[in-house]
């Protein structure tokens, strides 16, 4: 399919940042903080990262489901806005997309369902502020992803149509939000994929291997 792409939004977990560390290493001082044993491996749960404090929750509690959710999200969130770029970092080759990307005078943005909170001091600590023209959280529309009001959303504030962005990322609700906006859509097949969903299956125009792979597509677009 080839469409003149004018703006690329951006998931942010797992796509542009491999923010796992820092999530992994909230919810291990969550489970210290109530007297819980440690996970035997913390590595497993890589995959919840572009779910969320609950989806992190869930899985690192799920030997308590006894514990009430409403409270952990709130510490859980409380300990990680303080601690959200500590071993956090761009992923391999993000930095060098996003200059190349802009150098093509393309609108940039991110549409994450990270609240807003957390999602701007992230991208601040990553040095993007200038480069992501606009920011949506989760909370910043009225539903987050997969519904589509935060592509369209975001599409609005960078003056696009929808069928003029691209929006990628690594969890099938960017795909459905893109979907269902009329974007085109591509998975960031580097981030945080779950073992029993595979991409393929998403419906996503693009399946990416590497950020590098997404200017082959915008090059073809032309």
């Amino acid at each position: 399919m080839s469409r003149r792409i004018r703006a690329v939004l951006f998931d942010l977990d797992g796509t542009l940042v491999d923010s796992a560390p820092d999530l992994l290493a909230t919810l291990a001082w969550l489970r210290r903080s109530h007297g819980l044993p440690e996970l035997q491996d913390y590595q497993s749960f890589r995959h919840l990262a572009s779910r969320g404090a609950l989806g992190m929750i869930e899985g690192g509690f799920a030997d308590r489901p006894d514990l009430d959710r409403t409270r952990l999200r709130s510490q859980f969130l409380d300990r990680y806005a303080a601690n959200l770029w500590v071993e956090s970092r761009a992923f391999d080759g993000i930095e060098g997309l996003l200059q190349l990307l802009k150098a093509r005078d393309l609108r940039l943005g991110v549409v994450t369902n990270k609240l807003a909170f957390l999602a701007e001091p992230l991208i601040r600590a990553a040095g993007w502020q200038d480069r992501l023209e606009c920011v949506i959280g989760g909370d910043t529309a009225a539903f987050p992803k997969p519904h589509p009001a935060p592509v369209l959303e975001a599409c609005r504030r960078l003056s696009v149509q929808p069928g003029q962005a691209l929006m990628v990322g690594d969890d099938v609700r960017d795909i459905r939000a893109g979907l269902s906006a009329g974007s085109l859509t591509a998975v960031a097949g580097w981030g945080y994929l779950g073992p029993d969903d595979p991409p393929q299956g998403w419906g996503a125009h693009h399946v990416l291997a590497r950020p590098t792979h997404l200017m082959e597509i915008l090059e073809s677009s032309d």
